[in-house]
């Protein structure tokens, strides 16, 4: 978005100044000093002085006019800087009142906002090949088709991503790719480790300058309510601090309705709040998906459960092979686009019977055993996610394997070691008894992985 042009300002020009002013403030306070046993100047410069009649007292007066003429000056030339109140230029003086000025600029500036002319994508199998082929040929960024696959499912399922793995896998280019495919630039914001409340992401309003401190986030969420365009919101390193305090407010509004999912930014209102704003709250638009990169190390957090029952969830833990790829220009896809070939999927591609028995087999055998299990979320989230994910070209069991792996069998963590070692060799006996031996590689890696951590 357009922001307001501001004054150029020169820290070299400031700096000469000072300078300047300095050297002869000192000069004159030397000769001030030097000259208190004289009657006047020309005793002492000797009679040869141009200047004969003035006193000592002129020289300590001007010496002492000179550093107060240097904070005036330095004032007058960084007052854009330093926001001295004594100095407002006509601009300043209008926009009196006006406490989220970035998001007003973006009011202005959609006034003009024409909405781009969207592709027909003929269906999710499309994206996942040409996004493939667009990271590979145009960033140099290579995916397995299976990875993409698992993206753009979860990108359905959920607005909120947490993308994790080894460092160096690709976790945040592949975010910040997708968003290029789209040709609408992805948002990168890094996490700060002292974040601990949603100022942090959002901003917070000043009382001393009666102005709120718009973050990068909040004005990306204002300008996506204007478009049906898909915006992408990285958050990197998100667990570098507790997701769960910081980003707690998005969390909760995740679990209600599109139409309800008001975010309070103030508890009154003004004449010249943003226009998007309803008696001080902002609805969160639908076309923006949260990704979050997480590296598991001593620097960061573990991700709590409430984060990962509703964020889809993706393991990146290796690079893929390099290969030649065709043509890809990227795609201008809306957000109604998007949602209407993912409710497509679902129609299409429904849970099988036999996948639903054999998931309840497994709940059964974890609740009855270890007093584990998953809520409507999950299962929702669950029947969504294979849906998309044979509409993007996979099959209803790899996907079935996936999303055991990542949102049931990790609920296994929160038990002490010598139940998880017990547990993770009869899940593994009851998977292969389900689906057949060596059938779901990830579930049984992940419950191999367990075992051998409580060991």
């Amino acid at each position: 978005m357009k922001e307001k042009k501001k004054r150029k300002f020169s820290y070299v020009k400031l700096m000469i100044a000072v300078g300047v002013l300095s050297l002869v403030s000192i000069i004159m306070i030397i000769i001030g000093i030097s000259a208190g046993d004289h009657e006047n100047l020309s005793d002492l410069f000797g009679n040869r002085t141009l200047v004969r009649s003035e006193t000592v007292y002129l020289t300590l007066l001007l010496a002492l006019l000179l550093p107060v003429a240097l904070c005036l000056l330095t004032v007058f030339i960084a007052k854009e800087k330093v926001g001295f109140i004594l100095f407002r230029d006509k601009d300043e003086e209008e926009e009196e009142g006006v406490r989220f000025r970035s998001l007003r600029t973006i009011d202005e500036d959609m006034k003009e906002y024409e909405a781009p002319e969207y592709q027909a994508i003929p269906n999710l199998s499309y994206i996942v090949r040409d996004f493939r082929n667009y990271a590979a040929r145009n960033l140099g960024l290579y995916y397995e088709e299976d990875d993409i696959r698992k993206f753009v499912a979860g990108f359905a399922v959920s607005h909120l991503m947490i993308m994790q793995g080894l460092s160096g896998t690709g976790k945040t280019s592949l975010a910040t790719a997708f968003g290029e495919y789209l040709n609408n630039r992805s948002t990168v914001i890094s996490v700060q480790p002292m974040w601990r409340e949603r100022a942090d992401v959002i901003g917070y309003f000043n009382e001393f300058t009666k102005r709120f401190s718009e973050s990068p986030l909040l004005k990306k969420l204002y300008e996506a309510r204007y478009t049906d365009e898909i915006y992408i919101i990285v958050l990197d390193e998100v667990n570098i601090a507790r997701v769960e305090y910081y980003f707690a407010d998005f969390l909760s509004l995740m679990e209600l309705s599109a139409d309800n999912r008001f975010l309070e930014m103030t508890s009154d209102t003004w004449e010249k709040d943003p226009e998007l704003f309803v008696q001080g709250r902002f609805r969160i638009p639908e076309n923006v998906w949260f990704i979050g990169t997480a590296n598991n190390d001593d620097s960061t957090f573990a991700v709590s459960d409430k984060v990962y029952d509703r964020a889809m969830v993706m393991n990146l833990d290796k690079k893929a092979a390099t290969f030649i790829a065709p043509d890809s220009n990227g795609i201008k896809m809306s957000y109604t686009a998007f949602k209407a070939l993912a409710e497509g999927a679902e129609r299409a591609f429904p849970m099988s019977d036999d996948a639903r028995r054999k998931v309840e087999s497994i709940d059964r055998f974890l609740m009855e055993t270890y007093h584990i299990t998953y809520g409507n979320r999950i299962r929702n989230q669950m029947e969504k996610y294979i849906s998309v994910y044979i509409g993007c070209g996979g099959t209803e069991q790899e996907a079935l394997d996936d999303f055991l792996s990542k949102k049931v069998l990790r609920k296994l963590e929160s038990q002490n070691p010598t139940v998880i070692a017990k547990a993770c060799a009869a899940l593994t006996e009851q998977l292969d008894e389900l689906f057949g031996e060596g059938n779901m590689p990830l579930c049984t890696d992940y419950l191999r992985f367990m075992r051998q951590m409580a060991s």
